[in-house]
């Protein structure tokens, strides 16, 4: 049974004096009336808080961590105009550098007639969307009017020293409660998620740090207070954090954030075919030693990259598996499956740049360069 898979953005339509709330992407969520969005944010109270009373040592730390990287988080309100209604969305961003370029999700600014930007000071701005990118659900919008020292810039971190068990937070605004923390682990890496378009997204990090509509664009953090990803949908049967949460790798973030500020679009390698992990039933059908991993071949595009290369579709029937391509390693890398060679396709590698493929075919292992074209739009 398939497991909706919910956009975090939290949205709001204004028909006949209802209010719902939708994200754009594949998932709609509900709120009350009463939950409507306000017009105004601000942090700034009128006393200064009391001094806090710290417990433990990881108190300490996360209300350190909370104050330092709050004010480099923002709360995103976007006006949606449709000819037959009026309404918006409200999500959630972070500043990536001094220039006034903020990182969001994709769903939450595309088609926007209008954006707010809320800052942690109380100040709001308007923003205009650099660009943004579909098949990562990536966008970068730039606010002016901003001075250079209330931009607080978040560093990105290493993606390849992420691991399972460390912990993580979000920072975000889940329901429209702005600068919300909640803290859990990475839960699992390199998964494969869908994006807004028929290709997926490789690395995905998987969180159980609650994250709910509202969450999506905000970042997702490691305890050096570095952004490991960006939050951008869950997995859930109740359209709540009570399902797998994940966020996009930070390596991706970094190229196509670059990108967008650069040329306002991303371009992505494209390789042309269609895989799967190896089953049981293959590894006992071809006699391979059980501990085979790689990319099965299941399908390869006419007139593609991987087919001028010299990628194969299977051949045989049903009962009977004459020939099958598996990818072992891309440029020297293992991949265990089709999400490592999804990622490394997208974070590493350009169109027109040549990779080479280790595969096995008929019980031996050849190598096919294959140059690479850009992904059809």
């Amino acid at each position: 049974m398939k497991h909706p898979v919910q956009r975090l953005s939290l949205a709001f339509l204004v028909l006949a004096a209802v209010v719902v709330a939708f994200a754009t992407g594949t998932a709609v969520v509900s709120t009350r009336a009463d939950n409507s969005v306000s017009d105004t944010i601000s942090a700034v109270q009128a006393d200064p808080a009391p001094a806090p009373t710290y417990t433990t040592d990881n108190e300490r730390l996360l209300n350190s961590l909370y104050e330092s990287v709050a004010p480099s988080v923002v709360l995103i309100h976007v006006s949606v105009e449709t000819p037959s209604a009026s309404g918006g969305a409200t999500g959630s961003g972070f500043v990536y550098d001094l220039s006034g370029n903020i990182v969001t999700n994709n769903h939450v600014v595309n088609g926007a007639t209008d954006i707010a930007v809320n800052f942690y000071d109380g100040r709001i701005v308007r923003g205009e969307i650099v660009g943004v990118d579909p098949d990562s659900d990536l966008a970068v919008i730039h606010v002016d009017d901003v001075p250079v020292e209330a931009l607080h810039p978040l560093p990105l971190a290493d993606a390849d020293s992420l691991f399972v068990g460390q912990e993580v937070f979000a920072l975000g605004a889940p329901f429209n409660q702005a600068w919300t923390m909640t803290t859990g682990i990475v839960s699992a890496l390199d998964r494969s998620i869908q994006g807004l378009t028929a290709f997926s997204i490789g690395s995905a990090i998987q969180t159980d740090a609650a994250i709910n509509p509202g969450n999506s664009g905000g970042p997702l953090m490691n305890l050096q207070g570095e952004v490991v990803g960006v939050n951008s949908q869950i997995m859930s049967r109740s359209n709540s954090s009570s399902g797998v949460g994940f966020a996009i790798p930070s390596s991706l973030v970094s190229r196509v954030a670059q990108a967008l500020i650069a040329d306002g679009r991303v371009d992505y390698s494209y390789l042309g075919l269609s895989g799967t992990n190896i089953s049981l039933g293959l590894i006992e059908a071809l006699n391979l030693p059980n501990t085979t991993q790689g990319v099965v071949v299941s399908s390869v595009e006419n007139g593609s990259p991987a087919a001028i290369g010299g990628l194969q579709n299977p051949s045989g029937t049903q009962n009977r598996l004459d020939s099958i391509d598996i990818i072992t390693s891309v440029d020297g890398l293992e991949v265990s499956g089709m999400p490592d060679l999804i990622a490394y396709l997208a974070s590493s590698t350009r169109p027109g740049q040549t990779i080479n493929l280790s595969v096995l075919r008929d019980g031996q292992t050849i190598n096919l360069p294959i140059t690479l074209s850009a992904r059809p739009r």
